[in-house]
């Protein structure tokens, strides 16, 4: 179980998905940026237990959380930089926890408690 300060950053992808296979270099790139900060993968499909009953229609989608809690869960643009930008803004807490629904709240303690 990670420290419930800690950040973690996670990209909810498919293997299928073209998009998300060239975002990963992209992801991996942010990833080494900040040591400190948590990573994670999750192919919707391969992990669809852990993921259910959410429902991720675009990718990538990128769910940040500070301790247990979701400060930001949406589509993001497939490139380095708009991740990079989330999750600094995110470290810096500028910006105010994106409203999300149940569902994302139970699938964050599940990624917590795994992580």
């Amino acid at each position: 179980m990670l420290p419930e300060s800690e950040l973690l950053v996670v990209c909810l992808c498919a293997e299928w998905c073209g998009v998300c296979r060239e975002y990963r270099a992209r992801f991996e790139q942010v990833r080494a940026q900040w040591p400190g900060v948590v990573f994670r993968w999750v192919d919707i499909e391969d992990e669809s237990d852990l993921v259910d009953p959410v429902e991720v229609d675009d990718f990538p989608t990128v769910l940040i959380l500070r301790g247990d809690a979701p400060v930001f869960f949406g589509t993001v643009r497939p490139q380095a930089e708009a991740l990079e930008r989330l999750v600094r803004d995110r470290l810096a807490g500028t910006h105010a926890a994106t409203p999300v629904p149940p569902e994302v709240h139970a699938l964050a303690g599940r990624l917590r408690a795994a992580a």
